[in-house]
């Protein structure tokens, strides 16, 4: 299904601040369809024929039965069945006439609401667009105290949109209009007094420790009174009384007694007279207790990765030491492996103890070891270490094994891979390339294929790749079998050197 954007700019002659606004009204409209009880359908003429609308854009009511069971998105239509549009959007009224309609067995009540883009200096601009209003009937009845509160409301807001002082400027890193209708709502009048509260809203008042009923209350002095914090109730009283004058402030999050309330205050100013304020409530207490619960325990790992790392280096560390305290060649080499390893794995755990959650971008620990491999291997040849593709994010069980196997194979293709200086054949001597180790890594059917290819002097003739290497090609070959649960095989290549090729399946085990 096409966008809003798409549609209009293939079928209308709406300019980009048009279809910015039309986005803004689908992003807020959701509030209105809730109160309205109805389906709401953005209508924009066809170019070329004011008479013919296209849908753009719809939204379902979460309180009512919708007048729809097949979305409207891209319907072209003109004609009689559109006339309602066609008064809205060249009279500049909102419709209401009319007998019900209906679609197969649903009947329905249409209104037309024209949608005005403000002008830049706040006067009331051209309609660029209607919304449809249209309520299912099937469930009517006699409407409850709280359906009367909604209704008059929506009717407030439609005029708001006609006069395009609705939906109101969205603030930075507001992403959703959340609160809805549905977790609680609160009418204010002009002086800023409850005039109707909400089951909802009674509620997370109530958990804010307000045991009373809200109706007759000032709100803003409560939400300042109630406050645990009160720098906190003086911000959320003082965003009640900037709705009260026409501001559309930012939400707020009122904490008391344990209890969390976010807070969102709307002005209500149709046909720009301001009679009050709507404000919906949600009780965010058990959503907040999470959040804190994830981030101790994102803490609390990373804190664990952490202290994982140091541990490790000094392990490194005494290994270095007591490599220096050793005068056997052989002993002193294996010595200095083991720290090599040791530093791999630290690696590892030093990227998630700066992660927020139990993965690590692996490019960077790649591109770390690559780089260590050259500085640590007792080699006399100048080796140049090249990356293809990219590793992407793996999980830390993952990426503890991959980068031991790693380090293993760049150390081995540098030591082993190329002969001392003077003891190449004449025809490598000759080259004017220089010695080269290239990791490459692409992602294919949920598979990490991996290749550490040199172009050194091959593997000798007796050696046995099932079986055969030192002890860092059995660690190589445990880890790819086991507990990364791939495959790995080395190989001469074609055009000279060695490529170890390593596939490792990357589903949750």
């Amino acid at each position: 299904m096409s966008t809003l954007r798409d549609l209009a700019e293939e079928h209308t002659r709406l300019r980009p601040a048009d279809i910015d606004h039309l986005h803004r009204v689908a992003g807020d409209w959701q509030l209105l369809s809730d109160l309205s009880f109805a389906d709401l359908l953005l209508w924009v003429p066809v170019e070329g024929d004011d008479s013919v609308f296209l849908c753009v854009a719809q939204v379902r009511p979460t309180t009512a039965p919708t007048a729809y069971q097949d979305d409207q998105v891209g319907r072209i239509v003109g004609g009689p069945e559109v006339a309602h549009l066609t008064i809205a959007y060249t009279q500049g009224r909102i419709w209401r006439e009319g007998d019900p309609v209906w679609y197969g067995d649903t009947p329905a009540r249409h209104e037309a609401i024209p949608v005005r883009l403000r002008a830049a200096d706040g006067e009331s601009g051209e309609v660029i667009a209607v919304v449809g209003r249209d309520t299912n009937l099937s469930t009517a009845r006699t409407p409850s105290q709280l359906e009367l509160n909604y209704l008059t409301t929506a009717d407030d807001l439609a005029q708001m949109l006609s006069d395009g002082t609705f939906p109101p400027p969205r603030h930075p890193g507001e992403t959703t209009s959340a609160p809805r209708v549905g977790d609680g709502l609160v009418r204010l009048d002009a002086s800023g007094k409850v005039t109707y509260a909400s089951p909802n809203a009674q509620s997370a008042y109530r958990r804010l420790g307000f045991a009373s009923h809200l109706v007759g209350e000032d709100l803003a002095a409560l939400n300042t009174r109630l406050a645990a914090d009160p720098l906190d109730g003086t911000e959320a009283g003082n965003r009640v009384l900037a709705a009260l004058r026409g501001e559309a402030p930012a939400r707020r999050e009122i904490e008391a007694r344990g209890a969390t309330v976010l807070t969102r205050a709307l002005p209500l100013m149709p046909a720009g007279v301001p009679i009050g304020a709507l404000v919906l409530v949600r009780d965010m207490t058990e959503v907040r207790r999470r959040d804190r619960a994830l981030i101790t325990k994102d803490a609390t790992i990373r804190e664990i990765h952490h202290r994982v790392k140091n541990n490790l280096q000094t392990v490194a560390a005494l290994l270095r030491l007591q490599a220096r305290r050793v005068d056997i060649p052989a002993a002193k080499a294996a010595l200095e492996e083991s720290v090599r390893r040791v530093a791999s794995i630290a690696l590892v755990h030093e990227t998630l103890a700066m992660s927020s959650d139990e993965a690590v971008e692996f490019d960077g620990i790649v591109d770390r070891v690559a780089s260590a491999a050259t500085e640590v291997a007792a080699t006399e040849v100048a080796v140049r270490m090249r990356r293809e593709g990219t590793f992407g994010v793996l999980p830390a069980e993952i990426a503890t094994s991959l980068v031991m196997v790693l380090n293993e194979l760049l150390l081995n293709a540098v030591e082993h891979g190329f002969p001392p200086p003077g003891e190449e054949p004449a025809e490598k001597a000759d080259e004017e390339s220089a010695a080269e180790v290239v990791v490459s890594a692409h992602r294919f059917r949920k598979q990490l294929h991996v290749t550490v290819a040199d172009n050194g002097q091959g593997l000798p003739a007796e050696f046995d790749a099932a079986s055969g290497g030192r002890l860092g090609l059995q660690i190589v070959r445990a880890l790819a079998t086991g507990e990364l649960a791939g495959t790995i095989e080395l190989r001469n290549r074609a055009e000279g050197g060695t490529e170890a090729i390593l596939v490792v399946p990357l589903h949750k085990r």
